[in-house]
């Protein structure tokens, strides 16, 4: 099978905001405690921040983090989370039935957050509590000082504000499982009033409304369009969230239609950005409404599991997925899809981070990497610069869900500033290698300086015994600068990162 890709450096997506490859990490699970924090762990220090889950959330160069949640905001207290911890109260957590000691809280995830290198993107709970109570937090995290709640978090331990800028309001309003689910007139409003008052405290804030949680909801798109109607001068972006499952156990007709998906993202995004560019239209507005994929990811392997977990644990193991080979396929295939669309997409959460639907997985002795963490790994460090519209010829196969899904998924990124190109492409056919033959214009290549492929497993093998790694991906030629061919194997994911002029 053939492949042709013409790629123009004047012919450009957008420019990348980096903050497409964030992630979450929300108090469920084993997420914070035994994941990101374990006191008495062998690498843990002093205060109990796990040194080795530090290292692997770095190699992926994650540049934002979504916290404490996620289901769990919506009956949060933050108050419960500061202060000195034999005085935090262990409250019931309503939204996943576990006990929460509270002894993870703020301080805790921004010392985490200033050692991994990343910054945090807090969310405010807008379920079971309202105005002043977000305004408060702000005034907390970013107010210099002289005040009640700015004096308390130097009291805390944090003379210097923290300086929070992005922030969600609220998690899922719409969903009927939230605690203090809304309807999309109440949460607009609400989000709308919220937003001004934790503007006065701090006007530099940019701020993520609640879309719909999920594309399948019968209230999808009048539920964007009601909210913005209400907040839409008062918010820079709107969240999105979309997990993917495969259901057709070993059928390789299914294995077709779940590496698919895709596709499905692709749609779901030019739907919210069609949404909100009417809404503008309605408004007579010159301000553009973005989108923040807050959570996205695989998510299926672990439902049964989670059903029969006894209620009221501490840190149970919930949502915890073991990713097998064909999901690390799809998470490179979504991972170009929101590069695709990064004209819109400023913002995407991998949700999540450790132990709980995640790249990372830890046990008390160490970490082990799941089989989606190389290709998000490949993609946040070389995905740089701007995304270049792909050209691509080649054929396309109908599955059950979709007419036409291209055998080969591809991007291309250019960094101007250091003369990089970065071709990220998948070979979805089963069976079939695909001949890639690439053209440049605009671009000369002067050295192939990586290529790598990540193939050669069975579609359902995992990496719990930690056999999966990048191999070198032999037979890359390049022809007078411009040109260049590779042999991509059947399923298999593949980076070429160039030295152009």
């Amino acid at each position: 099978m053939k492949a042709k890709m013409t790629i123009d450096a004047a012919d450009r997506v957008a420019k990348i905001d980096e903050r497409i490859y964030g992630s979450f990490i929300e108090q469920l699970g084993r997420a914070v405690y035994d994941g990101i924090y374990q006191p008495g762990q062998k690498t843990a220090d002093a205060n109990g921040l796990r040194q080795d889950v530090i290292d692997a959330v770095r190699k992926l160069n994650v540049p934002i983090v979504r916290y404490p949640g996620g289901n769990f905001v919506s009956q949060y207290k933050w108050e419960d989370g500061i202060g000195p911890k034999d005085q935090r109260p262990t409250r019931l957590d309503l939204a996943w039935q576990t006990i929460e000691t509270n002894q993870f809280g703020l301080h805790e995830f921004m010392d985490w957050a200033e050692k991994v290198g990343t910054q945090a993107n807090m969310a405010v709970n807008l379920g079971t509590r309202e105005i002043m109570a977000a305004a408060n937090l702000v005034e907390y995290c970013n107010f210099p000082g002289g005040t009640y709640w700015s004096d308390l978090r130097k009291q805390n331990g944090r003379e210097k504000p923290f300086g929070i800028k992005t922030w969600c309001l609220g998690n899922e309003m719409d969903g009927p499982w939230e605690i203090g689910q809304k309807t999309a007139y109440e949460y607009g409003y609400l989000a709308n009033e919220t937003a001004k008052a934790m503007r006065r405290v701090d006007p530099s804030l940019e701020l993520v409304a609640c879309g719909s949680s999920s594309l399948d909801n019968p209230t999808f798109g009048d539920w964007e369009r009601t909210v913005l109607d209400q907040c839409y001068d008062n918010v820079d972006l709107l969240s999105l969230h979309r997990y993917y499952g495969y259901y057709g156990d070993d059928d390789p007709n299914e294995l077709d239609n779940y590496l698919g998906k895709n596709v499905d993202l692709d749609r779901f995004i030019k739907g919210v950005v069609a949404i909100c560019d009417a809404v503008k239209a309605k408004k007579r507005s010159q301000k553009q409404i973005n989108l923040s994929f807050d959570e996205w990811n695989v998510w299926y392997h672990s439902n049964q599991q989670d059903e029969e977990t006894e209620h009221w644990q501490k840190a149970p193991h919930l949502l915890e997925d073991i990713y097998n080979f064909e999901d690390a396929l799809l998470v490179g295939s979504l991972l170009i899809t929101l590069l695709k669309n990064s004209d819109r997409v400023k913002m995407a959460c991998l949700a999540q981070l450790v132990n709980v639907i995640a790249p990372i997985m830890t046990t008390d002795d160490g970490v082990w990497y799941q089989s989606i963490f190389y290709p998000f790994m490949q993609v946040s460090n070389l995905g740089k610069g701007v995304a270049l519209t792909p050209h691509v010829a080649v054929d396309s196969y109908k599955s059950r869900e979709f007419d036409a899904v291209p055998y080969l998924d591809s991007i291309a990124t250019y960094d101007e500033e250091y003369q990089q190109l970065v071709i990220f492409a998948e070979n979805k056919h089963q069976e079939d290698e695909l001949d890639l033959d690439l053209s440049l214009r605009d671009l000369t290549i002067t050295e192939v300086e990586e290529a790598t492929e990540f193939c050669g497993y069975a579609p359902k093998q995992t990496n719990e015994d930690g056999v999966m790694k990048l191999h070198p991906l032999t037979g890359v030629k390049t022809h007078d600068g411009h040109q260049l061919t590779a042999h991509l194997k059947p399923l298999s994911w593949n980076v070429i990162r160039l030295q152009v002029k």
